[in-house]
């Protein structure tokens, strides 16, 4: 008896490991980090918003779309626009459901996005707004959301504070030990990008909201030291790996001063994206006394051609195929998106999908990597080539296989 509950053990362990995607294999050795292309999700740590919460949002939200945009500069107004095409409507927009880390991490994506609430007290988003309003309301049925360490100081996962906070982390400490636990389960993954967009506004359309903090220098600080605590310095790539001898950031990329794929496994790049919705053209305060991103931990959302330029946000890849192109061929990293607002799932449409993929975009986001999306519809995304990660088609080397 014993040896067969052994044998079905191990049938259900080799079972588990066979559903764990194809790890990149048979590149050149010289292959840099910025010539690959993988897949990753946006708002990765997501859990779905209670759908009496969508409901109670969206009708509000309808009364405050013009005077949101009315707060916006020209310039940010069009970026705004640009990154979302489809308007602005939280009944579509939050219309997807993502699993834990492990299970994404599993399934081949090797780039994840997490947003981050400055909370230097605790006890700032302890009681949701919306959900204290229901309540108000006799609603009972709430869809429930973990509150574990959110009495405690540090910086907390969500999306939305109020509206859209039901996650699988609820603090971005936990959420960096679970990658750690797998890094150290799995040593020889690729590179795993992480986008962290510091939440530096609300949208305090209810009663009671919380006061979301902006993102000071010494908040950044706090930023990369939980980082550095939970992973070690040796799990990151950081902008000081990549300049190297030379004067700049931006001169050691335009270098292609990238470290390569085989040096950089079972390591982590990440990337800041230093305000919430990625409109603002203010310098961020994380440059402060970091000259270039020395010392930093991230490398940050910048335009091309100044000192700390590396990554560059692109989500628009229909609109921006040529700028994409050009900033990866550069050595630029670029992140797009195949599907945006679930708008492409909606409507079984892959043309931003395709678009996202030949554009070279390094990180290649979506909100479906699998089957069976909230609509009905076949849309889901894979990287072409079954592994978790393939050639990049804009600047991989000619030795270098793509598929």
């Amino acid at each position: 008896m014993k040896k067969i509950i052994l044998s079905i053990f191990g049938l259900l362990s080799a079972m588990a490991i066979a559903q764990n995607k194809k790890e990149f294999s048979g590149y050149p050795k010289d292959l840099k980090i910025n010539q690959i292309q993988v897949l990753g999700t946006h708002n990765s740590y997501a859990k779905p918003v209670d759908p009496k919460v969508i409901k109670l949002a969206t009708g509000i939200m309808d009364k405050f779309k013009n005077s949101f945009f009315d707060n916006m500069s020209p310039d940010e107004k069009a970026k705004f626009q640009e990154y979302h095409p489809n308007g602005l409507d939280f009944s579509e927009a939050l219309n997807y459901n993502h699993p834990d880390f492990n299970e994404q991490l599993n399934a081949g994506l090797r780039n994840l996005e997490i947003d981050v609430y400055y909370d230097p007290t605790g006890n700032r988003f302890n009681k949701p707004a919306a959900y204290e309003m229901l309540k108000k309301q006799g609603v009972t049925d709430l869809a429930p959301y973990s509150t574990e360490d959110l009495d405690k100081p540090g910086f907390k996962v969500m999306h939305i504070a109020d509206i859209d906070f039901r996650t699988h982390y609820t603090t971005l400490k936990k959420a960096l030990q679970a990658l750690k636990d797998w890094s150290d389960k799995n040593p020889d993954h690729i590179p795993i990008f992480i986008q962290i967009e510091a939440k530096d506004s609300g949208m305090p359309i209810l009663p009671n909201s919380a006061e979301v903090l902006k993102f000071d220098k010494k908040a950044f600080d706090d930023l990369d030291q939980e980082v550095l605590a939970v992973l070690g310095r040796k799990k990151i790539i950081t902008p000081d790996d990549v300049k190297g001898k030379y004067k700049t950031l931006n001169e050691a990329v335009l270098h292609n001063n990238w470290p390569t794929v085989s040096d950089a496994k079972g390591k982590f790049v990440f990337i800041l994206l230093p305000s919430s919705a990625g409109i603002s053209n203010n310098e961020s305060p994380y440059l402060a006394e970091h000259p270039g991103l020395k010392g930093r931990m991230m490398f940050i959302e910048s335009t091309p051609g100044k000192d700390h330029s590396a990554f560059i946000l692109y989500d628009n890849a229909i609109v921006r195929q040529n700028e994409i192109q050009k900033s990866v061929k550069e050595g630029y990293l670029v992140r797009t998106r195949s599907d945006i607002e679930t708008y492409e799932a909606k409507v079984n449409d892959r043309t931003r999908e395709k678009a996202a993929f030949s554009s070279g975009a390094q990180i290649v986001s979506t909100d479906f990597f699998k089957k069976g999306n909230t609509y009905g519809t076949d849309y889901y995304v894979t990287l072409p080539g079954g592994e978790t990660a393939r050639c990049n088609p804009s600047n991989s080397p000619e030795n270098c296989k793509k598929k």
